[in-house]
């Protein structure tokens, strides 16, 4: 399966990252990707997309990941909703589930048989 995913080149303190297409089982550290499809520095805010071979790569079947399908909607190159790359933890998932759960003692007591 086709992955299109970032690829950190540069220093230390100073990212940027390489958007390639590869296997999702190789790890794209490798240098062994298929296509260098664009380029993104986070510090100076700079994008190189190239749009028309993202747009083959997705219609071969080549699946983004969340950050790329992110960076993809913000470009308009696809159309969607973002995906939230934070998961919430399960500990806080339970916390919401009991605070919104209602607690009536009334109706959870056992029916009395005279």
């Amino acid at each position: 399966m086709l992955v299109i995913r970032l690829l950190r080149i540069g220093k230390k303190n100073q990212p940027s990252f390489k958007i390639v297409v590869t296997e999702k089982r190789r790890s794209s550290s490798s240098k062994m990707f298929i296509e260098e499809v664009g380029f993104l520095n986070p510090l100076l805010k700079e994008k190189k997309l190239k749009k028309e071979r993202i747009k083959y790569w997705l219609s071969v079947g080549a699946k983004p990941s969340a950050t790329v399908f992110n960076l993809l909607v913000s470009e308009k190159i696809i159309q969607g909703k973002k995906i939230p790359k934070h998961k919430v933890k399960k500990k806080k998932e339970e916390e919401k589930a009991k605070e919104t759960k209602p607690s009536s003692d009334n109706s959870q007591e056992a029916p009395k048989n005279d």
